[in-house]
């Protein structure tokens, strides 16, 4: 059986751990567009749509956000499985209807999530998991007809809509990826704050989230049961 063939919509404005990690994670042949540089695909014939986190929001005015935005309400229509995470999942949320606003505060470090439904992008996942979140947004509205999965006391952390998946965690992320995106926070947040975070961030934090990138493998096997289903003679006679 042919590999799968995934879009990577690249929002991280050229950080080199985004790619790292994305192709660490996923096993697929990806295709990487740079979505800040307006770079992407004209078509949707993937048999996946994967969209990065970025260090931009997506209700900012730049002329980049838009068009990414509605490339991935086009994947959706089509029927290709998205998977968006961190501000990936933010586009998904709002291309699908949603709303994402502005938090009160900042999340960052590894914490508790817990899952509030059984789905099969969590199969193998803890009812409470640990993950590595960084964020100053939240989807506040889910779309109209998605599902909530997992959320804590910050706010949502998982949704699904038909065969497209938000995270608002970053289940990609390596110790080094940690360390280097909390150290970055230091003007926003504080010395004090940024430190307390740099001191949880331990091999065994890191052991505890690596559980949650099982959803990688999750997303890529039902990205190759859907394509098997589709190419099957009985789906073709539907």
């Amino acid at each position: 059986m042919t590999r799968l063939r995934f879009a990577l919509l690249n929002a991280a404005h050229n950080d080199a751990n985004t790619r790292r990690n994305f192709r660490r994670e996923l096993d697929a042949d990806l295709v990487e567009f740079d979505a800040t540089a307006g770079h992407l695909p004209d078509h949707t014939d993937f048999d996946g749509v994967v969209v990065t986190g970025s260090r931009s929001s997506v209700y900012w005015d730049e002329p980049w956000i838009p068009p990414l935005v509605d490339y991935v309400a086009d994947a959706a229509a089509d029927d290709v499985p998205v998977l968006g995470v961190c501000y990936g999942h933010q586009v998904l949320a709002e291309a699908l209807g949603g709303r994402v606003a502005g938090m009160d505060e900042f999340e960052i470090g590894y914490n508790a999530v817990r899952r509030r439904a059984d789905d099969p992008l969590f199969d193998g996942i803890s009812e409470e998991f640990t993950a590595f979140t960084t964020h100053g947004d939240e989807v506040v509205e889910l779309p109209p007809s998605a599902t909530l999965i997992a959320e804590n006391d910050h706010g949502v952390h998982a949704f699904r809509d038909g065969h497209c998946w938000g995270v608002q965690f970053h289940p990609e992320y390596d110790i080094e990826t940690a360390r280097e995106v909390a150290d970055g926070k230091r003007e926003r947040l504080g010395d004090a704050r940024i430190d307390a975070v740099l001191n949880d961030i331990t091999p065994e934090a890191h052991d505890a989230a690596c559980e949650v990138k099982g959803l990688f493998d999750n997303f890529t096997e039902y990205a190759r049961r859907l394509r098997a289903d589709r190419a099957s003679p009985s789906a073709a006679d539907d």
